[in-house]
């Protein structure tokens, strides 16, 4: 098979729709981790694992702070969240070909009693086994990128009015 159809068999397509449900899925794993960490940061309880192995149990993440439990949120601190901002696919190939070309001298006696020489060259397909990449200095390389990027989102000023709003009522 040609490199060139090799090349156009890469089901490129279905590798950008893998990628972006990945990265789809990702975000839904880093936001539902980010919202834990709110709730966390807003003294709500969270199941911590208990020192023996066995089990749970229940904690609340709370600061003393002039003589009152306070929140994180309550001191003014806020949760991380991410998305992702940029998504490479790199595809590197680097195809080495070199041919070599071999003669072979047969004799034989014919009903003169003479001697020919016959050169004889051909064509020939073969996979590509280590005995072939060997004799024929054939390489084909290939890799692959992927790379993507995360960056914090800045807190929403809504979030920051809602617990300064939950703040004041309290």
């Amino acid at each position: 098979m040609a490199i060139g159809q090799e090349l156009l068999n890469v089901p490129f397509g279905e590798m950008v729709t893998s990628l972006g449900q990945a990265i789809a899925q990702a975000q839904l794993q880093l936001d539902t981790t980010s919202m834990k960490i709110a709730q966390i940061m807003a003294g709500q309880p969270y199941d911590v694992p208990n020192a023996t192995g066995d089990g749970t149990h229940s904690e609340r993440l709370l600061v003393e702070f002039g003589g009152q439990q306070l929140s994180m949120l309550e001191l003014g601190f806020t949760p991380s969240f991410y998305h992702f901002v940029d998504t490479i696919i790199e595809v590197k190939i680097s195809i080495t070909i070199s041919n070599e070309i071999s003669s072979s001298l047969s004799t034989f006696r014919g009903s003169f009693n003479s001697y020919f020489a016959l050169f004889a060259a051909g064509a020939s397909c073969s996979s590509v086994s280590a005995s072939y990449a060997n004799k024929y200095n054939y390489s084909a390389e290939g890799s692959s990128l992927i790379r993507t990027k995360i960056q914090p989102v800045p807190t929403p000023a809504i979030f920051e009015q809602r617990i300064r709003a939950l703040l004041a009522a309290g």
